[in-house]
């Protein structure tokens, strides 16, 4: 049987062009480790990579598109093709590592192979490296593939090899249409799914990404509808988007967030650490649009999409939530939530108040998996949810929401790759069309990394904003 892509990650493989690629990315930072080399990491990827076979495999399109694309293994592939190496003059600046990934992240994927790529970047101060990744959001489902950055660093991976993928192999034009097609008589169904994708922002695929439990694919399918009602708002972030990139890191301390989030506590308002690097955000944003001149009135808000991660009716146990059912809905479980973030309000503490009422509200519909939790999925679980949330706001409507923000909590203690130890951990979120901003972040051993991607003309004073976001939290920290 033919190993189709779904509705969904062939829409993404349709809609996406010059200026809009969909591949997700992470900029991992490791510390200097004797004896780590290009040649060793080209040897780690090929071990983690045979316990994940889509990373073998590239898309094969049919002829004229009737049926979806099918994946094939590369009979050709070439690790060496997909692993690459580069270097920064030393000592290189977290400038010149920005400057890197928005060039290497502008550049799509080559469909004619394996959906990913990796670089090994030299010269970082300090004698530290960077692995900079991209991986096509087609690929990274959470079931059958998980994110490239998340296999080098998932010391669980290698404990037993996944079950293989049925994969086609070879064949001309004509037999891979022919197997497809009796795949399709045996589950016409599947065509309706076709049908489905070519519907603008894919919504009804949204769903079905967003929750198979009839609760939480309910809520998702009305929050959806009362978002489609009322347009976000008019903002400088939504402007035509080129094919260039500008990217910065920002790092803050997750005791920051922590030290808020008990101030609230002890006033009497229950809020979470979410909602503090929502509240963080939104703050930052005030001050970029004021800093830009830009009138910001009372009440004006900036609609964010905010992937959550949740669990269905059929995944919980009583109130039980255990590692395998988390492992076998991660790729099923990502809740779309939109939070009016209210840039108009002066207060930092009042847009706190308000954020953290406005996500209560949506919170209340579904079944999150909790920061703890989250954060033990399969090891180092945020790039692959990164991907997730990524793959949700490709599908969604981009009139429904103004940017993307994707938190994902992780580990709280070191990681390594091949006796290199993780310091720092950027996702590199795609734009969708009319969006010049992408925010991701991970909260890793006691730090929150911010990763901001974002149109290189719309936005070229992303440094203000990331600036911006060490002011916002320093501001709400003084309350």
């Amino acid at each position: 049987m033919t190993d189709r892509l779904s509705a969904l990650d062939a829409s993404f493989l349709y809609l996406q062009d010059r200026t809009t690629p969909m591949h997700v990315g992470s900029v991992l930072v490791f510390e200097p480790a004797e004896g780590f080399s290009y040649e060793g990491l080209v040897s780690l990827v090929s071990n983690r990579i045979a316990f994940v076979p889509r990373y073998r495999q590239r898309v094969r399109q049919l002829p004229g598109r009737i049926l979806p694309p099918v994946w094939v293994t590369d009979d050709n592939f070439d690790v060496t093709y997909h692993v690459r190496r580069s270097a920064l003059p030393r000592p290189g600046t977290s400038e010149q590592l920005e400057e890197f990934v928005a060039r290497v992240q502008s550049r799509q994927l080559d469909l004619s192979r394996p959906l990913w790529e990796l670089y090994l970047v030299d010269g970082l101060q300090d004698g530290r490296f960077a692995i900079v990744t991209k991986t096509h959001v087609s690929l990274v489902d959470g079931i059958n593939a998980i994110d490239i950055g998340q296999i080098l660093v998932d010391r669980d991976v290698e404990a037993e090899p996944s079950a293989p993928v049925g994969t086609a192999r070879g064949g001309g034009d004509l037999d891979m249409f022919v197997a497809s097609a009796l795949d399709f008589a045996r589950r016409p169904v599947r065509v309706l799914d076709v049908a489905r994708s070519g519907l603008a922002g894919v919504t009804t695929e949204a769903v079905k990404v967003a929750g198979r439990g009839a609760s939480v694919a309910g809520y998702v399918a009305g929050n959806i509808v009362r978002s489609a009602a009322r347009p976000a708002p008019s903002s400088p972030l939504n402007q035509e988007v080129g094919a260039h990139r500008r990217f910065a890191m920002v790092s803050t301390d997750l005791a920051d967030y922590q030290q808020i989030r008990r101030v609230a506590g002890e006033r009497g308002e229950p809020v979470s650490v979410n909602d503090v690097v929502l509240a963080t955000v939104t703050g930052a944003l005030r001050g970029w649009l004021l800093a830009r001149g830009a009138v910001v009135s009372t009440g004006q808000t900036v609609r964010a999409l905010v992937p959550l991660s949740v669990l269905s009716e059929t995944a919980r146990d009583g109130d039980t939530v255990t590692q395998q059912s988390q492992r076998e809905h991660i790729g099923e479980e990502v809740m779309p939530t939109f939070v009016d973030l209210p840039v108009g309000e002066a207060r930092p503490m009042m847009r706190l108040h308000q954020i953290a009422f406005a996500m209560q509200q949506q919170l209340d519909a579904g079944h999150p998996v909790g920061a703890r939790s989250l954060s033990g999925i399969a090891g180092f679980a945020p790039p692959t949810l990164h991907s997730l949330g990524a793959r949700l706001g490709s599908a969604m409507s981009r009139r429904m929401f103004n940017l993307v923000i994707t938190n994902v909590p992780g580990p709280q203690r070191a990681l390594s790759a091949a006796g290199a130890s993780l310091v720092a951990s950027y996702p590199v979120i795609p734009l969708v069309k009319g969006q010049a901003l992408a925010i991701g972040l991970t909260s890793y051993n006691g730090r929150v990394d911010f990763g901001l991607n974002a149109d290189r003309d719309a936005m070229v004073d992303i440094e203000l904003l990331g600036q911006c976001i060490v002011d916002a939290l320093d501001e709400l920290l003084d309350e």
